[in-house]
């Protein structure tokens, strides 16, 4: 696979010390499958087709199936069939992916939003860090372009009180006008994906500044904008029903002059802070933490603080653009999580005070995202723009996990991959577990194993092609190893690692791994690859996660992303799945 090449590095200054990227080959494993479905060193079309159904499960595939395979391989393929090498190469090559890129949408999409995760950001403005970073538009078509469906904006008077900014409150962020914001959502709102957009609206404004953004957004998005009347109030539309249209969600605001004059301060300490780092601090679990943890974790509650409907302090032309209305009620959890049956309505809560509501009203928070919408944002203390455990959120049944992509780290990784299903859409459908009305799903009852993922991890390459030759060492090849486990409920959730393979550009592990899932379907495959480093921290070396349930089972190669989710050209791993 790769042309043997030399590369030399300097030791001490006196000598060169020199070795060379050896050609790729193929694992033991993949010879002896390879000798098992071919004759005298060639496997023909009807060889390949026998090996896609009993290797690849792929039950229902053709003799013209396999045809089409080495037909996109026409650049290796020889007449007769594929011989060890050619047969390696499309294992590890781009038609062979782990998850079927060309499937597209297949979730059932008529049912209504409640019944959906989907793709949610958090102060989606911010260029950086949430206290000093530019506020921009340029954040918000970056998510847009990687499938995020719902926006956030904070929207604030200018300091003429004649105008409409966005811009994190309180805080040193320089603003972005909201009209820059609206036009770049329209614009690229649909790019990535044909389902609705929806917009939150945290408000701070004036009723004449209301009516302003009201005539903005009616300008801007036209036809597009989905305005509700009285039937859409009593349950929410389905995605395909409202695909191509923008979705206004906010609470009713609360009057302006009344608004408390928030402080932040930043000497709080950031537990389960996602680092980014080799080893990193793992996804928290929502069971780890005590009650007195969240003493000092700065609320948001000020800004986030929902109220009921107030006509008197609302233009009237803002209130009629609301599509899905946001209200938290009176009183405290009980209220704020009662199901009214004539109407329907989105409540956020930040994450510790979910993590404090599930300990007492588990059930509870799923019974009422059943029909409403639950939208979860990160703690105020987040300064750095770090995100939380997500799962604590899905296994809830909550729609809008809300992150800030402008962050990175090990909980982002774990967004990007759970909306990596079906078809990258950014809505993706709850499993009837959590929508089962008999029998309300609890998340902090241990259910037995449904099913067993067995993941092998054969061999990994490209680091030679996307790195420069002395980043993970100036004196030697890297010696990299894979960590491979499982986000999901806290007893699927686990991680494992292969031994360290020395000095080698292009290592071959071998290892198999078996993890027991008790809820596969909000499970999701970590994989990260590292580079162990005996007198320093570990150099990261890739990571991917993939929802479980959209795996390929059989031989597939693994692309692997930047810390920042980017795509690397080359680097990839040969990786075997079954689900048993």
């Amino acid at each position: 696979m790769s042309k043997q090449s030399k590369q030399t590095y300097k030791v001490c200054f006196c000598f060169r010390r020199r070795f060379r990227l050896a050609a790729t080959e193929a694992p033991p494993q993949i010879k002896t499958l390879f000798d098992q479905y071919s004759e005298n060193g060639i496997m023909s079309v009807d060889h390949l087709q026998r090996f896609l159904v009993e290797v690849q499960k792929q039950e229902k595939a053709t003799v013209e199936d396999a045809q089409a395979v080495m037909n996109s391989t026409t650049h290796i393929f020889h007449r007769k069939g594929f011989n060890l090498e050619t047969f390696f190469k499309y294992l590890f090559g781009d038609d062979n992916p782990a998850i079927d890129l060309h499937r597209g949408v297949h979730h059932e999409m008529n049912a209504p939003l409640s019944h959906y995760f989907i793709f949610t950001g958090h102060n989606s403005y911010l260029t950086g860090n949430q206290l000093s970073s530019d506020c921009s538009d340029v954040p918000i078509v970056q998510a847009l372009e990687k499938g995020v469906r719902v926006i956030e904006l904070d929207i604030w008077p200018n300091s003429t009180k004649d105008d409409v900014h966005v811009l994190h409150g309180r805080t040193l962020t320089t603003p972005v006008q909201l009209i820059k914001c609206l036009k770049s959502i329209k614009n690229h709102a649909f790019v990535a994906s044909e389902y609705p957009v929806v917009i939150t609206l945290e408000d701070h404004l004036t009723t004449e500044l209301q009516a302003k953004v009201a005539q903005m957004v009616t300008e801007t998005f036209g036809d597009m904008l989905f305005t509700p009347d009285a039937e859409s109030l009593g349950e929410f539309r389905s995605p395909e029903s409202l695909k191509r249209r923008i979705i206004i969600s906010t609470k009713p605001p609360k009057e302006y002059l009344k608004t408390k004059e928030g402080k932040i301060s930043g000497n709080g300490s950031q537990k389960d802070n996602d680092s980014s780092e080799a080893w990193g601090g793992e996804i928290p679990s929502y069971k780890s933490r005590s009650g007195a943890d969240f003493k000092d974790d700065l609320e948001e509650e000020e800004e986030e603080e929902e109220e009921e409907l107030q006509d008197d302090n609302c233009a009237p032309e803002y209130r009629n653009l609301i599509g899905i209305h946001a209200g938290k009620g009176k009183g405290g959890l009980d209220d704020w999580l009662r199901v009214d049956p004539d109407k329907v309505r989105r409540l956020s809560l930040s994450e510790q005070e979910l993590e404090k509501a599930a300990k007492t009203h588990g059930p509870q928070i799923v019974r009422f995202t059943q029909r409403n919408i639950l939208r979860v944002y990160p703690k105020g203390i987040r300064f750095d723009s770090s995100n939380y455990n997500p799962l604590i959120g899905w296994m809830h049944g909550a729609q809008m996990v809300a992150f800030n992509m402008q962050g990175y780290g090990r909980s982002l990784w774990v967004m990007q991959g759970m909306f990596k299903a079906n078809g990258g859409c950014g809505y993706v459908k709850k499993p009837d577990i959590l929508m089962n009305k008999d029998a309300i799903f609890d998340p902090r009852v241990t259910l037995p194993v449904k099913m067993t993922l067995k993941v092998t991890v054969f061999m990994g390459e490209g680091w030679y092609y996307d790195f420069s030759h002395t980043h993970f060492d100036a004196y030697s090849p890297p010696d990299f190893y894979t960590r491979v486990g499982i986000a999901g409920v806290p007893a699927d959730t686990i991680m494992k690692r292969t031994k360290a393979i020395e000095d080698s550009w292009i290592p071959a592990w071998n290892e198999t791994f078996e993890f027991p899932l008790t809820v596969p379907e909000l499970a999701i495959l970590r994989i990260e690859v590292h580079e162990y480093d005996m007198s320093e921290k570990d150099d990261f070396g890739g990571q991917t996660c993939l929802p479980i349930l959209e795996l390929r089972k059989g031989i597939r190669a693994v692309p692997l992303y930047s810390q920042k989710g980017d795509k690397y050209k080359s680097v990839k791993l040969l990786m075997q799945f079954d689900l048993v």
